[in-house]
């Protein structure tokens, strides 16, 4: 074998301290901020993605006795009553026009006895009904009521409240949301 002398001297030296100072930039580079990072974004990720689930699951629960989304069809009513041509009865399918009426009926039991309904209270009342951030909007004081619009579009419906609340003057009633794309308050 044959033996090769170490060199000695600062220049050997600060070979040495180069390398070294080399592999700890790497070490760190390799496990410092980039693994916190991609941590970070899957908790926010996972987090959103469990409330899209409670709220999908909610929205079924709700809507449970309502027939699968199917074709729109004409809601029932006097077969002489000369059929509307836009609106609710003409852009729902089944489901959305059932589940309508229940989510109607839960929020207005909810709000109804509500003293000063400001937007803080009529939103801790919709997210503990179940209804997430995200499908609130527009909720805001109009004089001593509340207004709000709620997206429930699912499995391919169109289904939107809007909500104004004021005491026994209060009124949730359905609307048409576009089928894809963002939410635009439908009045």
């Amino acid at each position: 074998m044959i033996e090769i002398p170490a060199r000695t001297g600062s220049f050997a030296r600060s070979r040495h301290i180069i390398s070294a100072t080399a592999l700890a930039v790497l070490a760190l580079v390799g496990c410092g901020a980039q693994p916190q990072e991609a941590v970070r974004v899957r908790d926010d990720s996972s987090a959103g993605a469990s409330a899209d689930r409670a709220f999908t699951a909610m929205l079924d629960k709700v809507a449970r006795s309502c027939p699968e989304p199917g074709p729109v069809e004409k809601p029932p009513g006097d077969a002489f009553a000369p059929a509307p041509t836009a609106g609710p009865e003409v852009e729902l399918n089944a489901r959305d026009w059932c589940a309508s009426a229940l989510h109607e009926e839960r929020i207005t039991q909810a709000v109804w006895e509500l003293a000063d309904p400001s937007p803080d209270k009529v939103r801790k009342i919709l997210n503990g009904l179940g209804y997430i951030d995200a499908r609130i909007h527009g909720l805001r004081q109009s004089g001593t009521a509340t207004t709000f619009a709620l997206d429930l579009r699912d499995k391919g419906g169109r289904l939107c409240l809007n909500g104004s609340v004021e005491g026994h003057k209060t009124l949730v009633e359905k609307c048409v949301a576009p089928r894809k794309g963002p939410f635009l308050s439908a009045k």
